[in-house]
């Protein structure tokens, strides 16, 4: 767990004008961690790849760091998480992905780390059907204890999160806008009733009003942090699509509710399914078989994984291991590149957790888990 000092010079970094997430790892990464970004001459700032005059000198400015003390005394206000890609609590599935958000903001009680995430999106302008068959999913997913993730807008993201309500699966909102800002407005209630079980998830800051920019950039969070993302109605274009996309570029199943020929809310899905880029989605079956949850189930007592203790890494060894997990087998240059651990600090922690037994290394420079 992050210190308040390890913390305040972590938001810093984000406040920083034209930086981006893959610049501040990369930054992280060549000086050790983000404290000491602050402390690095100019000189040998400018050494490092991709860090130009202008954003070396920016990071100078000491008002950031007095922005982001207010950042952590409003969130402390508002019993907001501050979640850096390096914190435990982080969303384990994004912290794989090179372009996830460095730092959330989280106000809720649910797991971001459940074992199985489902994302559920659509249409705005949905209809009686995608109403009943988003239901129906909730309600047949349920016995699963699933997290399902969405986008508090209007039409099927609504109806899902007030169905996971109805049948108390815990259920997160991500947001285009600062986490005090519920838009659109209508759904504050149902927001602040999905905070008991579930929560709300925003990488903007406080204050930030939704812009049309922001919404694509939420929608790659829905689609990181969900190991399959269903789409229940949509059109040719829009936020659903866009969701699917990233979806598919994370090598995540993606599945979507065939429509009615002609009528524009199936156009999307059913576009999906023609192009391959989504399966077809017939009954919870479906995604059952796909994530072998039954499997899961059964092999849980017999699984060596469930008898360690994962609390026992280190913030860098429990992402490692999540990388491992994830790609089955990882050249120590894709590790380091994935993680942006620096290639001695990955190396020695790739020889420590070989010494515990939890990794085996292979030939090539190559590294998987033991179990």
């Amino acid at each position: 767990m992050s210190t308040t000092q390890d913390k305040l010079y972590q938001i810093a970094l984000t406040l920083i004008p034209k930086i981006g997430d893959v610049l501040v790892r990369q930054l992280i990464s060549y000086c050790g961690s983000a404290e000491q970004v602050f402390k690095t001459p100019v000189t040998k700032l400018l050494k490092i790849p991709n860090i130009g005059k202008t954003l070396a000198h920016n990071l100078q400015d000491k008002s950031v760091v007095e922005n982001a003390w207010k950042i952590i005394q409003e969130a402390d206000k508002q019993s907001v998480e501050l979640l850096f890609y390096t914190d435990k609590t982080y969303p384990t599935r994004l912290k794989t992905l090179y372009d996830s958000p460095v730092l959330l903001y989280y106000k809720g009680k649910a797991d971001l780390n459940n074992t199985k995430t489902v994302a559920i999106v659509g249409t705005r302008q949905s209809t009686e059907y995608g109403k009943n068959v988003t239901e129906q999913i909730i309600s047949e997913l349920s016995t699963f204890n699933p997290l399902i993730v969405s986008g508090l807008a209007y039409g099927i993201d609504i109806i899902a999160h007030k169905s996971c309500l109805k049948n108390n699966v815990p259920t997160i909102g991500v947001m285009a806008s600062g986490i005090d800002l519920i838009y659109p407005y209508q759904h504050k209630n149902t927001s602040i009733q999905m905070q008991e079980i579930g929560g709300l998830l925003t990488e903007q800051t406080f204050g930030t009003q939704p812009d049309q920019r922001f919404f694509p950039q939420r929608n790659r969070i829905i689609a990181g942090m969900s190991d399959v993302t269903i789409v229940v109605e949509a059109a040719v274009k829009g936020g659903a699509l866009i969701t699917a996309e990233y979806a598919n570029n994370y090598h995540r199943d993606v599945f979507a509710v065939p429509g009615q020929i002609g009528k524009s809310f199936s156009e999307g899905c059913n576009k999906l399914i023609k192009e391959n880029k989504a399966q077809i989605f017939t009954s919870i079956k479906d995604i059952v078989e796909a994530l072998n949850w039954d499997l899961a189930g059964h092999e849980k007592g017999k699984n060596k994984e469930s008898e360690i203790d994962f609390s026992s890494f280190t913030e860098e060894e429990s992402q490692v291991m999540a990388l491992l997990h994830k790609n089955q087998e990882m050249h120590i240059d894709d590790l380091a590149w994935q993680s942006q651990i620096s290639m001695a600090k990955i190396s020695s922690l790739l020889l420590n957790l070989e010494f515990q037994g939890f990794v085996k290394s292979l030939v090539g420079k190559k590294y998987k888990v033991s179990y």
